[in-house]
């Protein structure tokens, strides 16, 4: 348990999930400062103290109970679970839709590798080696795991390994070092997570206060709220036309007998050829606007 009261949160101290894992706080309502190290943020309206640090260090950090929570990719989770099976003292609550990318395995482009079976007895470098020791288990080859703490890529080039077992965004890293990905070992994305150790009764309730806000901030992400006018005659049209919208609200025009009003919040993706598709069913003045959050 803390000694100061205040909640810990465990966030990474730079790159792209750094960001991510910022902005989704923010839009959970916590407003903050950086101190002058940079590696911590008071929380000004909340008892939060957000703790910048290397994303590898938040899952030990939560086990020993340093920090409440954190976010986290699941990769780093996992393979922290995987290598202290006894003190991994923490839940993963919930992803967080950020952060997307896959732990694969990749060979030269030129091996003659075309399954995994054929790494049998082979070297695979990686940073994850609990991850990829399971994977390979499960499927029952024997590989030699050569453990590297970054160039992963590399390895092969180096002669220290046949392929690697690496972190894969987009595929263009790999690519760029002449590797070919072979078969995904673990999908993972960023996400939230709560230490088991003993928290105050205040400390528990903010993070579920906290986790319920993150719930309302990803129910809408990519989400759009639509208005407009139509035909009454319209609506079953209409309705087959709004992207991802289950039961939308529809209001009788005052002195329009012919007319309604009709808002939908739309799950999916709302593109100039819905509006114009909504158009030629008889809509008109479309307002499209973007939702920051909302709680069932």
């Amino acid at each position: 348990m803390t000694s100061t009261g205040r909640l810990r949160i465990a966030v990474q101290k730079s790159g792209r999930l750094a960001e991510l894992s910022l902005a989704l706080i923010r839009r959970c309502g916590l407003r903050f400062a950086r101190d002058q190290d940079h590696l911590a943020c008071s929380g000004e309206n909340l008892p939060v103290d957000l703790i910048l640090v290397r994303d590898d260090d938040i899952p030990a950090l939560l086990a020993d109970g340093t920090c409440d929570a954190g976010i986290a990719g699941l990769n780093l989770f996992e393979e922290h679970r995987l290598a202290n099976p006894d003190g991994a003292t923490f839940d993963v609550c919930r992803p967080l839709d950020f952060g997307v990318c896959r732990l694969a395995v990749a060979v030269p482009e030129d091996a003659a590798v075309e399954s995994l079976h054929r790494l049998n007895g082979c070297r695979v470098a990686t940073s994850y080696p609990g991850l990829t020791r399971r994977y390979f288990e499960r499927h029952g080859i024997e590989i030699a795991i050569v453990t590297m703490s970054g160039a992963v890529e590399l390895a092969p080039r180096l002669g220290k390994a046949d392929a690697v077992c690496d972190l894969v965004s987009t595929g263009v890293t790999l690519k760029a070092h002449g590797l070919r990905e072979l078969e995904t070992v673990f999908a993972s994305q960023a996400a939230f997570a709560v230490t088991r150790r003993e928290l105050a009764t205040g400390q528990r309730e903010l993070i579920e206060k906290l986790a319920r806000r993150m719930d309302g901030v990803l129910r809408v992400n990519g989400s759009k709220y639509i208005m407009l006018h139509a035909p009454r005659s319209a609506l079953a049209s209409i309705r087959r036309l709004l992207p991802g919208a289950e039961s939308p609200t529809v209001l009788p025009l005052d002195g329009e007998s012919g007319r309604v009003a009709v808002h939908a919040v739309c799950s999916e993706s709302v593109f100039w050829e819905t509006l114009e598709n909504l158009k030629g069913a008889g809509a008109s003045a479309l307002l499209v606007l973007p939702i920051e959050k909302m709680l069932p």
